[in-house]
């Protein structure tokens, strides 16, 4: 036992007076031309180190250098710069001149991805073939290779062209890849935006071998969550998993298997995005659930009054920010070009449960067309085909409603319209407005409509029991029943509907139920939610009384009005002036039987001049 320890000692002095020696023989500023040149050769970017180059041996031998940046040809900024960065490199190696680097850390990294990070050849300067290689430079007996990079608490700001710049913050980036170009990823960040805070992760196997011609990627492990202004109290968080490529000749990110989760809500497809001057996007997406209610606030400037189901506390709204120049509406439809085709079994939207929705939509630079957009309310089904241009600074929005055994009380509901209707609704008709939100279709669209409703049931006003109340405190001679529901009810209904400006104009309207049938016309205010209608109502059962009497008020309509806010809707009934008037033709009709009767008398005579004048 005492001569294997010492053995081992022995191995150890040997191996760190090895160690302590090849460190004091090596000097690592030999590799500082070396390096800068063959970053240059390989990629053309200029590698720029600060400070001398010096070993750290424990628990790693390595190169450590001061402040680092890489430059591309002819930017005005380095696209990458560091305040430090530690190679870790293979012992082995070094003896045979080879520098293998096994790990390359930053800390403190800024990455710029903007227009002034970007290569840029000199005026009149010759461009080399696409795809060519670059000309291999003089080794001097040195070579290296790669395997691992880690970053750590560093800044990445990206920007295209003249847009807004987009800072992630807190990255986090470890990589380790083989000589075959296979590398495992693990990421981690933070985006901060337009007061929304963005925080993922990821995990992935990327396939390198083809590069840069081509990048596989499959992700395995994406965790994010989204806080801040305009979203949900809890935020929006979810996972997903994907696989995706990168094509650099037709500068086309694709991707496949996608399975997504955001908060309840779920999406799988494919689809893919070519990166031109103007995206072009192409979707093919499905989904179990999209619960919009999870996913989405009412926006207080949209509609104060409606809260989404399900939101305890609604999101603070992001401030308004002054600006000289005003961004048009849907203006950022014209920076793309897009096709997509969408399928959920669910979607849960204000209180409204639609299953089997269908989507076909295409945008053409501003111009977004849904050819296709359907799905099943309850019983009921609905379409909303439609189109947004949004190429000028006005927008203009176009839709056919088609609509088919719709629940109207839950639409009502849903808007928080305060009228106790139900029913089932058909409609078909033509809209048209300048922006696509409940508070616009009160306020600024205009359209037609024929509407009908079946088994319809207002509440609160029960049009037989109003007249028939009114003639009997008018006339002894009828009763009236006294065990009706406070409510109308009407087997059919329909009316020619016309929309202006938040003015609802409904206009030959008629309905009828086993006990009466109305014919009439009136306008609702949608803003002030308040209504002027006027109806004839026929009565024709449960009259109790004289029979004469009873039998003409069968087949009398009677003049209603009906108006005033919603929540307190005010009637107005003509029953005493119809009776009069009853009265009156009567006794003429009975006056002109008698001077029938007496036509050869003075008196018959002289009462049916009297009669003529009337």
């Amino acid at each position: 036992m005492r001569r294997l320890l010492t053995a081992l000692m022995i191995l150890l002095v040997v191996f760190f007076a090895g160690l302590s020696a090849l460190v004091l023989l090596v000097n690592p500023n030999d590799f500082r031309a070396y390096m800068v040149r063959q970053v240059e050769a390989r990629s053309g970017y200029q590698l720029k180190l600060d400070g001398p180059l010096r070993w750290h041996v424990w628990p790693q031998l390595s190169i450590l250098s001061n402040r680092m940046s890489l430059t591309a040809p002819g930017a005005s900024v380095p696209v990458v710069s560091a305040d430090n960065m530690r190679l870790d490199v293979a012992l082995l190696p070094l003896l045979s001149h080879r520098l293998e680097v096994r790990q390359v850390m930053l800390k403190g990294v800024v990455v710029q991805l903007t227009p002034q990070s970007e290569e840029r050849h000199p005026q009149g300067a010759p461009v080399g073939p696409k795809g060519g290689v670059a000309p291999r430079e003089e080794e001097r007996g040195w070579s290296f290779d790669i395997s691992r990079l880690k970053v750590a608490d560093s800044l990445l700001v990206f920007q295209h062209e003249d847009e807004e710049q987009v800072t992630v913050r807190s990255l986090n980036l470890q990589m380790e890849q083989d000589e075959k170009h296979q590398a495992t990823v693990e990421m981690s960040a933070r985006v901060n935006r337009d007061q929304r805070d963005l925080t993922f992760s990821l995990t992935a196997n990327l396939n390198a071998s083809d590069y840069p011609q081509r990048l596989l990627a499959s992700v395995s492990q994406f965790n994010w969550q989204l806080q801040g202004a305009d979203l949900p109290r809890q935020g929006i968080s979810g996972q997903a998993t994907f696989q995706a490529q990168w094509q650099e000749p037709s500068k086309t990110l694709s991707f496949t298997q996608l399975n997504l989760k955001a908060n309840d809500s779920t999406l799988s497809g494919q689809g893919s995005v070519v990166l031109t001057d103007e995206p072009q996007w192409n979707l093919d997406l499905h989904a179990d659930l999209l619960n919009f209610e999870n996913l989405v606030v009412a926006d207080a400037a949209t509609d104060s009054r409606v809260r989404q189901q399900g939101q305890g506390q609604p999101s603070l709204p992001r401030p308004v920010v002054a600006s000289e120049v005003e961004e048009a509406q849907y203006s950022e439809l014209r920076g793309f070009t897009a096709r997509a085709t969408v399928h959920a079994r669910s979607v849960r939207w204000r209180g409204l449960e639609f299953k089997n929705v269908d989507a076909q939509l295409a945008n053409d630079a501003g111009l977004l067309t849904l050819s296709k957009l359907e799905g099943q309310l309850g019983d009921g089904k609905l379409s909303l085909p439609g189109s947004l241009d949004a190429r000028n600074d006005v927008p203009h929005a176009a839709f056919s409603a088609q609509i088919e055994n719709i629940e109207v009380g839950s639409i009502l509901k849903a808007f928080d319209y305060p009228i106790a209707l139900t029913g089932k609704l058909s409609l078909n008709g033509e809209f048209e407005g300048d922006r696509i939100d409940a508070k616009a279709f009160r306020e600024r669209w205009a359209g037609q409509a024929s509407v009908m409703m079946t088994d319809s049931r207002l509440e609160g006003m029960n049009f037989q029991q109003l007249i028939q109340q009114a003639v009997a405190r008018s006339n002894g001679g009828v009763k009236a029943q006294q065990d009706y529901d406070n409510a109308t009810t009407l087997e059919q209904f329909s009316a020619a509907a016309t929309l202006d400006n938040g003015a609802l104009t409904l206009k030959a309207m008629q309905g009828r139920s086993s006990l009466l049938a109305l014919t009439g016309e009136g306008t609702l205010d949608l803003v002030r939610e308040q209504c002027d209608t006027r109806f004839n109502v026929q009565v024709s059962g449960g009259w109790q009384g004289d029979d004469k009497l009873v039998a003409w008020l069968k087949e009398t309509p009677v003049p209603l009005r009906v108006y005033g806010p919603w929540q307190q809707l005010n009637y107005n009934l003509e029953v005493d002036d119809m009776l009069r008037k009853r009265l009156q033709n009567e006794a003429k009709r009975r006056l002109n039987d008698w001077a029938d009767r007496h036509q050869e008398s003075s008196k018959g005579k002289d009462l049916k001049k009297l009669l003529d004048k009337l």
